[in-house]
């Protein structure tokens, strides 16, 4: 049956859930509770809460279809779906290294996304 696993995908799924559950504890405690104790108005603090959780469900969601289609039989993979995640992937990672090379400080999000990404499309192959 291991024939039958695609190992680029099982992996990028398992460090995807990894950055879900990061992305859920680590981010609260970093970024969503000093957030909320800001002097921002209002409306930023609902866009911005709304925004997170949305990342929320995309970490967590993709995690599940990585990791499902990674143990999948082979013809029943979607992998031009999973394809589409790991382009996703990519271009998000693209963001964070923009913004660390503009403002000259590590926005380390591409250093997970990336490999994320990079694992997704070649799993394809």
């Amino acid at each position: 049956m291991i024939d039958k696993k695609n190992i680029y995908w099982l992996i990028a799924g398992i460090i995807n859930l990894f950055t879900a559950v990061l992305h859920t504890i680590g981010g609260q405690i970093s970024l969503v509770n000093p957030l909320l104790g800001s002097n921002l108005i209002i409306q930023a603090k609902a866009e911005w809460m709304g925004a997170w959780h949305m990342v929320t469900i995309i970490l967590f969601a993709t995690s599940y279809l990585l990791i499902k289609n990674g143990l999948g039989k082979k013809e029943n993979e979607q992998t031009e779906f999973v394809k589409y995640i790991g382009y996703l992937y990519i271009l998000f990672s693209v963001p964070s290294i923009v913004t660390s090379v503009m403002y000259n400080l590590l926005a380390p999000q591409w250093i997970i996304l990336l490999p994320i990404g990079l694992l997704a499309y070649l799993g394809k192959k």
